[in-house]
């Protein structure tokens, strides 16, 4: 029978523990618990005393057709670029794997996008995505009016989840090499021997053996879409046009220091943070049972 590994010391399991849970308390259960308290009262734009009002900032919050709109365009953000992220991703990984010429190059440059800061990510997008002076221009003068994200909602949605699904592709890049290479290569050797060519020992050897790696990427990555997105919503087109682009964090942004009403914003907050939690269940409650461990 195994036994626990224990600490003959509680004060020093104390020491080790308190600083991971300072940090818990000062980051997350403290903001939270603010958070809660502004969602349940009514918080004046310029400080005061609160106002109990229990449960009217969140009937405000469903009841706005807008708000549904950013949750619809949230959750379509979420998983078109974590679908894109992640197939460019597991596809640079292979080739990498297999250790063509320049392969170390190749590490370093697909991990880069990843060490950019989301408002950087998105000012590059918003420049090359230009119809007017950027790479996508040249494309505007074969086709008139074909592009247009200041005008036309599909384009500039398109833009935004390129942008994110480039910056997190070097970020997902690494895991899946890491997964690939931990691979013993007398299993690929042992498949080649049997006739399976390249594809085929990606599809069926390779793939499945990384499954692991690749529900804990989906986890990461839908819940990065949802709360880092707002660097390249707010630079590449601060929601528009026509709210084509508000997503759930920018919308908190907008009501709340914008629209001065903190209360509601914190309420959409405690809302946004309930939906990754769910998502977060439903992800392991459904797709871990595909996932093999051994």
């Amino acid at each position: 029978m195994e036994k626990r590994a224990t600490f003959s010391n509680l004060w020093l399991a104390a020491a080790f523990i308190a600083p991971q849970m300072l940090l818990i308390f000062t980051f997350f259960y403290w903001p939270t618990g603010e958070a809660l308290y502004w969602a349940v009262s009514l918080e004046a734009p310029f400080g005061g005393s609160n106002e109990w009002v229990g449960w009217l900032n969140f009937q405000t919050v469903f009841s706005d057709p807008k708000y549904w709109d950013s949750v619809r365009v949230s959750l379509l953000f979420a998983l078109s670029s974590t679908a894109l992220s992640l197939g460019i991703a597991v596809l640079l990984a292979l080739f990498v794997d297999r250790r063509l010429a320049g392969h170390q190059v190749y590490k370093f440059t697909f991990f880069l996008p990843y060490a950019l800061a989301a408002p950087a990510v998105g000012l590059a997008f918003r420049f090359i995505f230009s119809p007017d002076a950027g790479f996508v221009s040249a494309v505007n003068r074969i086709w008139p009016g074909l592009w247009n994200p200041a005008f036309n909602g599909n384009d500039a949605f398109i833009m935004i989840v390129l942008a994110q699904a480039w910056m997190m592709v070097g970020y997902n890049f690494i895991f899946f090499l890491a997964a690939l290479q931990s691979i013993p290569r007398t299993v690929s050797e042992a498949g080649a021997m049997d006739g399976a060519g390249v594809l085929r020992r990606m599809w069926d050897i390779q793939l499945p053996l990384i499954t692991p790696t690749l529900f804990f990427l989906i986890v990461i990555n839908i819940t990065d879409s949802f709360v880092n997105s707002f660097g390249i919503v707010d630079i590449t087109t601060g929601g528009g046009p026509a709210r084509a682009t508000e997503v759930m964090v920018y919308k908190i942004y907008f009501d709340g220091f914008r629209g001065k009403d903190y209360s509601l914003a914190a309420a959409q907050s405690i809302v946004l943070m309930l939906l990754i939690i769910a998502l977060t269940f439903i992800q392991f409650r459904f797709i871990e049972r595909r996932v093999h461990y051994s």
